[in-house]
């Protein structure tokens, strides 16, 4: 059996996770993916932040460095869950909800099928909508979905084919 020993200056893999190259790389499409979840940019750059700092401040205790990307992707969408959460607290003893209402600027910007999409996305149930969110917007593969969403890649798929199909009645209904 052979033993790797390291030098005093030569840092643990632990500590080998650049989480500023984390961030620089990949803090534009976690905060869309927040925003996608949240509905606010506010928000989403709120739990895009705690993430990479709870990241930061927990970077010895990562078993495996390489899979830093995976657990902030997974962080970003805890902390969207949590969000949601609260406020579905708070809305529960506040004024009913009311979707917002889209500008004629906005509308016109983002077009009206791609509205109409988000509203068809935003009605899913939560797994379907999140998991079909990672693969279309973020263009990650089913392993990688699975990771992200802690389930099985089986589950992964299962889930996107379900939201897919959920997404096309609801567009075909609205037409």
């Amino acid at each position: 059996m052979e033993v790797e020993l390291l030098s005093h200056g030569e840092p643990l893999a632990r500590d080998r996770v650049d989480i500023a190259t984390l961030f620089a790389e990949h803090h534009l499409g976690l905060v869309r993916l927040a925003l996608l979840m949240v509905g606010d940019q506010a928000t989403a750059e709120d739990v895009v932040q705690e993430a990479f700092t709870r990241t930061h401040a927990g970077r010895r205790r990562l078993r495996d460095p390489d899979r830093a990307l995976t657990y902030i992707r997974s962080a970003v969408l805890n902390g969207s869950r949590s969000v949601l959460r609260r406020r579905a607290v708070a809305f529960r003893w506040a004024a009913p909800y009311e979707p917002p209402v889209w500008s004629a600027e906005h509308a016109a910007l983002l077009g009206e099928e791609r509205r109409e999409v988000l509203v068809a996305l935003r009605a899913l149930p939560r797994r379907q909508r999140e998991a079909l969110t990672l693969r279309y917007y973020l263009d990650l593969s089913d392993q990688e979905i699975a990771e992200t969403m802690g389930i099985a890649a089986g589950t992964a798929r299962s889930t996107l084919a379900r939201g897919l199909a959920a997404l096309a009645r609801m567009l075909k209904e609205e037409s």
